[in-house]
């Protein structure tokens, strides 16, 4: 593996200055990441001096058709008047969140918005914001943990179970989760979701696949956790095959561990090259997703939510296991995500940070693992 290539290997071989050494760069990155740096200069020498040459390269196409026609970035101006928005809970919320979700109302793209009662300040979007955009997708605007969720299954255990059984309870906790950056599992376990398509087809994501696999069943840091508790039910519905009562269940909090954060820093750093912003919004930079970066982030976004789901379902698998019981009913529902939808007619990418979808068939629905 040869030393990282810089913006000045670039300019030494005859690239401009300009947006096609960013367009250069961002491709080096996500499709040849860990060859050799003589060979990369090599053939992006090639494109340069003949990129007609180079217009089906499954690599180098888009930088050939911006040598060809070049198109300068421009920075993104904001506009005027803020999209329509609500704010639940006002009187509760902090100035600081109230002004990030003014500043994301005025991006070209924006159509409509909102923040919840909970809402606090975050990294572009506020956390507890929801953002409706026409096309577009703000990797920062979903967040670093892609697919964040919180997951409880439901044991069909009284809740006197706990009586006496507090440190035996404990030590399963233990023996059984892992949290922080770098604390794994010693017996890994293979899921499906080590073999889509995705993995394969997207360089950035098939550099994360072993990332990927150490850290399945793990949770982070921060306000992430997994506990035993209590879950009193009054109604329920007959298709949950369990009845009113007080039993004991699992709560976990936890999301796509570093898969999401590398997806969220490198097309979060594409976007800022492709639309720059403003300094107060540079974190909303988004993604058109007519063009072949916004696709990417949509699948690895995507991948990324399915693999939080995943390590929920090791945790909880892990934890049955050890008590010995299979769930009753397991419920979950995510967050930092994005969702194509409807918003008063008109089809939209609806960000929602640190908030969740409360209408019919969101919340995810599972009997027994």
């Amino acid at each position: 593996m040869g030393s990282k290539l810089s913006g000045k290997d670039l300019i030494k071989i005859g690239f401009p200055q300009n947006n096609i050494m960013n367009l250069a760069l961002g491709l080096i990155t996500r499709y040849r990441r860990g060859e050799k740096k003589e060979n990369i200069l090599l053939e992006a020498k090639k494109v340069l001096e003949a990129p007609e040459k180079f217009r089906e390269d499954a690599v180098w196409a888009k930088l050939a058709e911006g040598l060809i026609q070049p198109v300068e970035a421009r920075k993104q101006q904001l506009n005027k008047q803020m999209a329509p928005f609500t704010i639940f809970g006002e009187n509760e919320i902090d100035e600081q969140a109230k002004r990030q979700l003014y500043e994301a109302l005025k991006l070209p793209i924006a159509y409509k918005g909102a923040l919840m009662p909970d809402a606090h300040m975050g990294y572009g979007l506020p956390i507890g914001g929801v953002l409706a955009t026409d096309n577009a997708v703000i990797p920062y605007g979903v967040g670093v943990d892609i697919g964040c969720r919180m997951s409880l299954s439901i044991f069909d255990l009284p809740a006197s179970y706990f009586k006496g059984r507090e440190f035996q309870l404990r030590n399963i906790l233990k023996e059984n989760t892992q949290f922080g950056m770098y604390d794994t599992h010693r017996e890994k376990q293979d899921h499906a979701i080590f073999s889509r398509s995705e993995f394969k087809d997207i360089p950035l994501l098939r550099s994360l696949l072993d990332k990927a696999y150490r850290q399945l069943g793990t949770s982070g840091g921060g306000n992430h956790f997994v506990e035993f508790g209590v879950v009193e039910l009054h109604q329920v519905r007959s298709e949950w095959g369990i009845r009113p009562g007080s039993y004991l269940a699992v709560l976990s909090h936890s999301g796509s561990r570093g898969l999401g954060a590398n997806i969220a820093k490198q097309y979060t750093n594409l976007a800022a090259k492709q639309c720059p912003l403003p300094r107060p919004v540079q974190h909303l930079a988004w993604l058109d997703l007519d063009t072949q970066e916004g696709q990417e982030y949509w699948l690895a976004m995507n991948l990324a939510g399915d693999y939080a789901q995943a390590c929920h379902e090791d945790i909880h698998r892990r934890l049955a296991k050890a008590l010995g019981e299979r769930p009753v009913l397991t419920i979950e529902n995510h967050h930092n995500f994005a969702w194509r939808e409807m918003v008063d007619g008109k089809e939209c990418i609806v960000h929602r940070k640190g908030a969740t979808p409360a209408g019919q068939g969101y919340w995810e629905l599972f009997r027994g693992l």
